[in-house]
């Protein structure tokens, strides 16, 4: 069962690659002139080079700014930029300067082919006016840490930085976006995925001032959060291309090769990872034992992204905590197998994409010395699962949309 499950992933990753989900949107793109391309995000490097392939010598040039390892060599006419996350760093912010000076050197009127994904809050930035990049690194690791979820990160991001919250697109009004977006926001938010560089903000600044009161941060900041970032430039056209339901369609399609009858249970989930992890691994039990609420062989799809509220000093990420969670519920049982995993190939600072667990996970862990429970309680979910030969390792998968978990019942 677990080979069907790895291959369940395969497929996953294989059709949300921007070479599959670009070629149609570009493909038919109406435009006769030539365009000028800005990448940004994880999946920023095969984005870029997807349109390179797809439109040639229709783009004259451009720069790409990614996450440290995920570019994959040099593109002929493009700048390609590295940088860190999800805590930025001196080169988001190099990388953004070079980024506005690539703008600066346009002429009004052309059109930008503006491509976004996840993880641009980070490696996009450039700090606003009485801002330190120390405050935004301080900030934005307390918030994690605290279990902060993207939209009450975001709104505060947004008002630290002088490119996010639609302030690249008021800066240059004089240029037309067009903008394709690989989303890892549940629900589609364009002036969330990214922190909308190109998108006026829907939060109010009465609620991120709220965000700001409910993780104390500094009075300096508060002021800050008083940003009125609605208004739209009128410059921008948006089309997204890929995203966690897109994710789920394939994971059901895929199951169903192997057998399985597929549920999509919803592609929202969101909040504590352990506790997602607990009702997976619940429901998984209900059906092996007493074969409701689906008969065997069934396969229960869900998306979404979780938190961790971080308690302990171990290592791991949401998807391998929400992993190790499930496999302590699921302990003992044959015919299961339950994945937790992150599109993008990557799952809090390690270099896990998530984990793949059965009934007898939680045996392997204790023989090799391992307290799953107490890695639990220790946010250590990585070592529990490397004992037991349960986490998923991908790389850098060239996109990104949130994250997928299946349950498989024989």
């Amino acid at each position: 069962m677990k080979e069907n499950a790895k291959r369940i992933i395969e497929d996953i990753i294989e059709g949300l690659k921007p070479a599959t989900v670009l070629k149609h949107a570009l493909g038919n793109l109406k435009i006769s002139e030539k365009l000028h391309l800005v990448s940004v995000g994880k999946a920023a490097w095969d984005m870029a080079k997807a349109a390179k392939d797809i439109l040639g010598e229709r783009i004259v040039s451009g720069v790409i700014l990614t996450k440290y390892g995920y570019s994959k060599g040099i593109i002929e006419g493009f700048r390609i930029l590295e940088a860190s996350h999800p805590i930025p760093d001196k080169n988001s912010v190099k990388g953004a300067i070079e980024i506005l000076e690539y703008l600066n050197s346009l002429e009004s009127g052309v059109t930008v082919l503006f491509l976004l994904s996840g993880g641009a809050s980070s490696v996009f930035e450039i700090p606003e006016n009485g801002v330190s990049l120390n405050e935004i690194v301080q900030i934005t690791e307390k918030m994690l840490r605290m279990g902060a979820d993207i939209y009450e990160l975001n709104a505060v991001r947004k008002r630290l930085s002088k490119v996010k919250g639609g302030k690249l697109a008021r800066l240059y009004r004089h240029l037309n976006f067009l903008e394709f977006v690989i989303s890892d926001v549940i629900g589609d938010r364009l002036d969330v995925i990214g922190s909308g560089p190109l998108h006026p903000d829907a939060s109010k600044p009465e609620y991120a001032l709220k965000v700001a009161e409910k993780y104390s941060l500094p009075q300096s900041v508060k002021q800050l959060m008083k940003q009125d970032l609605s208004g739209n430039p009128g410059n921008v056209k948006s089309m997204i291309v890929a995203n966690v339901e897109r994710a789920c369609d394939i994971a059901k399609k895929s199951s169903e090769r192997f057998g399985y009858k597929p549920y999509i249970f919803g592609c929202a989930f969101e909040g504590e990872a352990r506790e997602l992890g607990k009702f997976i691994g619940k429901i998984a039990r209900e059906i092996i034992t007493k074969n409701r609420p689906m008969e065997k062989p069934c396969a229960l799809i869900f998306g979404g992204e979780t938190t961790v509220t971080v308690k302990g000093n171990g290592e791991g990420g949401r998807n391998q905590e929400i992993a190790l969670s499930a496999a302590l519920e699921i302990r003992g049982l044959e015919g299961v197998v339950v994945v937790a995993f992150g599109t993008d190939g990557t799952d809090g600072p390690t270099d896990a994409a998530g984990g793949i667990v059965d009934g007898f996970s939680i045996e392997r862990m204790k023989r090799s010395g391992i307290n799953p429970k107490e890695c639990l309680e220790k946010n250590d979910s990585y070592s529990a699962l490397k004992a037991s030969e349960s986490l998923i390792v991908t790389g850098p998968t060239g996109t990104n949309v949130n994250d997928v978990y299946f349950v498989l019942c024989r």
